[in-house]
């Protein structure tokens, strides 16, 4: 090769060379700048960290969650009589009881509507289908509905199964964007399950309260001794007159009983802590719906 030659292409790598430590350098020194990675976190750290976020940002609890998914489709039932009527018997009785349309005739001029009772009810279709008990509106003359954002409307029986002491109404208007709740199978149900019974005892509500499953396939034989109840979901979330057709519901929010009686050893009709609600299959049975 001339001498030429290989002077130039001793230059040439010569100049590769010195690119190429420039570039190493350059590297090293991008390596030297970055920060170096955090050191991975503890367990210990991690638990601190996790306890400290909950502490200052506290999750909503179970019973708030169940009651956030299903306070839309609760409504208060009340039962209308006029002056007079008081003396009808309140509780269930035979099929045909409360006429088809759910209402007797209408008062007279001159007769004032008195409350019944008031109790509970829950809305299992968006076109104001609501499951109740029976015993809540037996004998009215007329029933009266407030859904949860203050519509009233009248509503009429539509079914009854006597029973289970459920009825079945239909509110003759609704308001917009009517929440239907939703239900689930008690197939998978077990005693200690928590859930939270949503309703208006003594009228006051809707409220709340909270407590677990306290066993299933139970039974109840009414103080008269005239209606016995089987299959039922014993509770021990708080309920009184007036918590009567609200939903019993899983945290979860879906609904799995209709609230229909307390068991008092006493002749009160006050809370001790043992409840009884209607399976929703039953009750959804009584709606005309599929089973789950």
């Amino acid at each position: 090769m001339p001498t030429g030659w290989r002077a130039r292409l001793a230059r040439r790598e010569r100049w590769f060379w010195a690119v190429g430590l420039v570039v190493v350098a350059a590297l090293a020194l991008h390596g030297a700048l970055r920060p170096a990675a955090p050191a991975p976190y503890t367990p210990k750290q991690i638990d601190a960290m996790v306890r400290q976020s909950l502490g200052e940002n506290p999750l909503p609890s179970h019973a708030s969650h169940a009651y956030e998914a299903v306070r839309g489709s609760v409504v208060r039932v009340v039962g209308l009589m006029t002056e007079g009527d008081e003396g009808d018997d309140p509780a269930p009785s035979a099929p045909g009881a409360v006429p088809a349309n759910g209402e007797r005739p209408a008062a007279r001029p001159g007769e004032r509507s008195v409350e019944r009772g008031v109790g509970t009810g829950v809305v299992i279709v968006d076109n104001g289908t609501i499951l109740t008990n029976l015993h809540v509106v037996q004998g009215a003359r007329r029933i009266k509905v407030t859904f949860a954002d203050g519509h009233v409307s009248d509503a009429r029986v539509i079914n009854v199964q006597p029973e289970n002491d459920l009825a079945v109404l239909r509110a003759r208007s609704i308001p917009d964007d009517l929440e239907a709740a939703t239900m689930r199978s008690t197939a998978d149900l077990l005693p200690g399950d928590e859930v939270i019974a949503v309703g208006y005892p003594f009228g006051i509500g809707p409220s709340v309260s909270a407590g677990v499953v306290s066993g299933l396939k139970r039974e109840f034989n009414s103080p008269d001794g005239q209606q016995k109840l089987s299959n039922l979901i014993q509770f021990d979330a708080a309920a009184n007159p007036g918590n009567s057709g609200g939903p019993l519901v899983t945290t979860d929010g879906a609904v799995v009983g209709i609230v229909t009686a307390i068991l008092n050893p006493s002749r009160s009709r006050t809370f001790i802590g043992i409840g009884f609600a209607v399976p929703i299959e039953n009750a959804a049975a009584g709606a005309g719906m599929p089973p789950f």
